[in-house]
């Protein structure tokens, strides 16, 4: 079964636009089969977005970025300085390319890397919705990662849903950056922040 944590997807292409609103400015984007909630931003980005949109600031990691929903958002808040955008799935990655252009952000960069092998800079916030088919394995080296790519004083953030480990995320989160602060909850999910 392949899933969206992949290289390259091998399903048929099947583009739609996807519109999106947050704090009332308007987006849309392209998405395609083989991509994260290819349909509508799903309920955990929305309530990441809708949860942090206002605190995020300076240079902006998105790790798992799909389509580009998160950075794309994001870069238009005006303490965000730029953000780079990262994932493994190619077929995301050029959706993200081209929904950047069509809503005209200028300070967003796109890399395609596994995780952070990618990535040398250190950044003031790192922001995930985690990939769970991926597997804890995958999720917690991205935490572990984010950690190391902080600023001093940076934050990250996270999304995750108490049936898929919220629980044990928190305790794990906790033991590695010392603190672990549920932001917001709602139906199941939990916004964590963990500052370096």
């Amino acid at each position: 079964m392949e899933h969206y944590y992949t290289n390259n997807p091998t399903s048929k292409s099947e583009e739609r636009l996807i519109s999106y609103e947050l704090n009332g400015k308007n987006f849309s984007f392209i998405s395609d089969n083989g991509v994260f909630s290819k349909n509508k931003v799903d309920f955990a980005t929305d309530f990441l977005l809708q949860t942090i949109c206002e605190e995020v600031k300076g240079n902006i990691l998105d790790v798992g970025c799909g389509y580009g929903v998160i950075g794309i958002t994001l870069s238009k808040n005006e303490n965000v300085s730029s953000v780079t955008m990262l994932d493994i799935n190619q077929r995301a990655l050029d959706l993200a390319k081209r929904n950047a252009q069509m809503n005209h952000c200028s300070n967003i960069k796109i890399v395609e890397s596994n995780g952070f092998e990618k990535v040398e800079e250190l950044f003031d916030t790192i922001i995930t919705n985690p990939p769970i088919r991926a597997g804890k394995e995958v999720i917690y080296q991205i935490y572990q990662d984010a950690k190391a790519h902080l600023k001093s004083g940076g934050k990250l953030y996270l999304v995750i849903n108490k049936k898929h480990g919220a629980p044990s995320t928190i305790r794990f989160l906790t033991e590695l950056y010392g603190n672990c602060e549920i932001v917001d909850k709602k139906a199941g999910f939990h916004v964590l922040k963990c500052e370096r």
